[in-house]
């Protein structure tokens, strides 16, 4: 065996070793905490929407009360967003890849041109209101046009994006749906949102929960939602998907006839994440507060 042969053999057997020693790592001994602990991304959805959901979202990321937020860019308020972002560049924001616009009488469509990706768009010009017809219409070739669409102008913006997620899960509808997702996250290097059971690479970091409150949750026992859901945290890692806004006139008429997600819904979440109650529960149960900013170290 040749001198250089050798050392190729020594060299590949070291890189080998290395990444099957990360791979068995968990995410939490990756970030330099103990195996067991629990990590928590408090995440905000939805920047963009409305002044309300700006406001509330971007106040409780500047006390803390949240780690994370993400943008959606096709919003009319996603300026206000952007100047927020390059005036705070260590803010934790990613971004909420948008193909749907769910509001009744508050509409958007694409960033791209609409003539570029028709078949995103419903007969107003308007993304769909619901996931269904994004699975059923979109070609992926104009969805992934799309993404790239939204990741540029962010850029363009001087917004940095910490990570990408999915608006309504539409982007977890199908494989190529998920294919095309992966794709646009791993060509821009940004950890995405990947819960268990997506077909995620060696270095993609897989989250072991997400936490969200749903319809079923009834509207007097909200905080308690929260709370039950901090104190039955298990180790490893978990997001926690809130919607933030105030009860306020603008974002009532923006959510018209939506009660799911809608104004008093984001009041709600507000309240809670912001309550000394919510902030005992996390030092009680010892959890770890992280953001994507952190995951981003893991990726290559």
């Amino acid at each position: 065996m040749n001198a250089l042969r050798y050392s190729s053999m020594v060299f590949l057997s070291i890189f080998l070793a290395s990444v099957l020693q990360a791979q068995t790592r968990t995410v939490a001994e990756r970030l330099g905490y103990p195996a067991n602990a629990k990590l928590l991304i408090l995440h905000g959805d939805d920047l963009g929407v409305a002044h309300s959901v700006d406001a509330a979202s971007l106040d409780a990321l500047d006390r803390g009360a949240i780690t994370s937020a993400s943008i959606m860019m096709p919003t009319p308020w996603v300026t206000e967003v952007a100047a927020y972002a390059r005036a705070h560049p260590n803010a934790d924001l990613g971004l909420h890849l948008t193909l749907t616009s769910e509001w009744e009488t508050y509409r958007w469509g694409s960033v791209d041109a609409k003539d570029k990706v028709q078949s995103l768009l419903d007969s107003t010009g308007t993304f769909p209101s619901d996931v269904p017809p994004v699975v059923a219409r979109a070609k992926v070739a104009e969805v992934e046009l799309e993404l790239r669409a939204q990741v540029e102008r962010a850029l363009a913006l001087g917004i940095r994006p910490t990570h990408l997620d999915s608006h309504m899960g539409a982007l977890f509808g199908s494989a190529e749906l998920i294919a095309t997702y992966i794709k646009v996250a791993h060509d821009y290097r940004l950890p995405f949102l990947a819960p268990r059971g997506l077909p995620v690479g060696p270095n993609d970091v897989v989250l072991d929960q997400i936490v969200i409150a749903g319809p079923e949750v009834a509207r007097d026992r909200w905080k308690q939602f929260y709370l039950d859901a901090i104190a039955g945290l298990k180790p490893g890692l978990t997001e926690m998907i809130v919607h933030l806004g105030h009860d306020d006139a603008e974002l009532q008429a923006v959510t018209v006839n939506h009660e799911p997600y809608g104004s008093a819904w984001r009041q709600r979440d507000y309240d809670v994440v912001t309550s000394a109650e919510f902030k005992k529960a996390l030092a009680d149960n010892h959890v770890v507060l992280v953001r994507w900013r952190d995951l981003g170290k893991l990726v290559p």
